[in-house]
């Protein structure tokens, strides 16, 4: 969980100083609280895709370990 959090932070962090950097460069001139929010905007953004990720790669994992090939299973001797 701390490590959670902590990735949030420097990425909303890092995120702010990427735009205070980058908008200038291409006219864009924002104030402080605009940065702040549209910094955490793509926060919630990230986190949410990122969660969303995560229980997709779980449900195919899941599902590959409930398709009768898993690598935990005794394998299924010959008929003759």
């Amino acid at each position: 969980m701390v490590e959670a959090i902590a990735n949030v932070v420097v990425g909303y962090g890092a995120a702010v100083v990427t735009q205070l950097l980058v908008f200038p460069l291409f006219g864009l001139h924002t104030t402080l609280a605009e940065n702040l929010t549209i910094g955490a905007i793509f926060t919630v953004v990230s986190i949410a895709r990122s969660f969303a990720l995560r229980r997709l790669f779980e449900a195919i994992r899941v599902a590959s370990r409930c398709d009768g090939h898993g690598a935990h299973e005794e394998p299924v001797p010959p008929r003759r």
